[in-house]
């Protein structure tokens, strides 16, 4: 009887995936609450555009930077340790080997059964090097274009995220009534936000949907609380 073929679906963008979770949550919630701050204080919709374009600009900038040279420090990392892992498997092969032993090992398999392994990656130093970086260090090689397209996905996806919210300051001319619907506009981006990357990441979306629609409304009301108490 013909079988019905097993097909795993992983999902491979957990760095994409990050990096838009990363520029998206702040990008909701740090232009928000620089608006709602600033609502506590002026009536002035100009002000309050004029200084949220700029902190989106100066954070999406930030915020790329700090993701590239993140991606930048995983690849030398990386490097450099399979450097030297090359140079333990020329010079030292007997501990390398018994390294590679204890990973199998570890896995419930015994010393007879995991000698022909060893003896067949000492025949492969490339693979040796490869099996040591994966198993014995839990490095996998970065995409030498990481880095780039981790700045862009961050800061675009920081950019995206601070609009929202600063969008109803650009449409409106009163700061209370722009106040109003961008805590409308916020909450649902945030819920809606929340629930695709509960979606994503493997937690309950309703539960991520409700965590950070309750970290942006904290980070916003400390904000308007804090201008409002200093502006009088």
């Amino acid at each position: 009887m013909p079988q019905t073929p097993h097909i795993e679906r992983h999902f491979t963008s957990s760095e994409v995936v990050r990096d838009v979770v990363i520029g998206m949550a702040d990008g909701l919630t740090v232009p928000f609450a620089l608006a709602a701050g600033l609502s506590g204080a002026i009536d002035q919709t100009a002000i309050i555009v004029t200084a949220g374009l700029a902190e989106i600009a100066a954070g999406s900038i930030a915020m790329g930077l700090g993701g590239y040279m993140a991606a930048k420090s995983d690849a030398e990392h990386y490097a450099k340790e399979r450097e030297r892992e090359k140079r333990e498997v020329a010079e030292i092969p007997h501990e390398e080997m018994r390294e590679v032993a204890e990973v199998f090992q570890a896995y419930g398999l015994t010393e007879d059964q995991t000698w022909p392994i060893v003896q067949a990656l000492k025949q492969q130093p490339r693979n040796w090097v490869d099996f040591m970086m994966r198993f014995e260090l839990g490095l996998e090689k970065p995409n030498p274009k990481r880095a780039l397209t981790s700045a862009l996905t961050i800061a675009g996806a920081y950019t995206v995220g601070g609009l929202i919210p600063l969008a109803p300051y650009i449409l409106s001319h009163t700061a209370s009534s722009a106040l109003l619907w961008s805590v409308v506009l916020t909450l649902t981006a945030l819920l809606i936000f929340g629930f695709v990357k509960g979606r994503f990441t493997g937690t309950k979306p309703i539960k991520s949907a409700l965590q950070t629609a309750f970290i942006g409304s904290v980070a916003a009301g400390a904000a308007f609380g804090i201008a409002r108490l200093i502006g009088g």
